[in-house]
């Protein structure tokens, strides 16, 4: 039988090619505006690592990915995913 083949993207700040379930998805939709993991929109993908989010914070790899200003709301909740990862190893 044929196992499905994993679907890969690329973070925008690390360019490193995973499978998207290993990513954080961030969507630009165009009513709700910015959101995280679910929605129908332009995506970016980040990798759930300190290196890659303060990559992405200050090379501004988000804002470029989905053509518009990313809440500082939605990098703090991204942080606060980080935190929470971490704590719970």
């Amino acid at each position: 039988m044929n196992e499905p083949r994993p679907v890969l993207r690329r973070c925008v700040a690390c360019r490193e090619l995973l499978d998207r379930q290993q990513l954080w998805r961030v969507i630009r939709d165009h009513r709700e505006g910015v959101l995280l993991d679910r929605g129908m929109g332009r995506s970016a993908y980040l990798c759930p690592t300190e290196a890659c989010l303060d990559e992405a914070r200050r090379r501004k790899r988000l804002n470029k990915a989905l053509r518009c200003q990313v809440p500082d709301s939605v990098i703090a909740t991204l942080q606060e995913r980080l935190s929470f990862q971490r704590d719970s190893r």
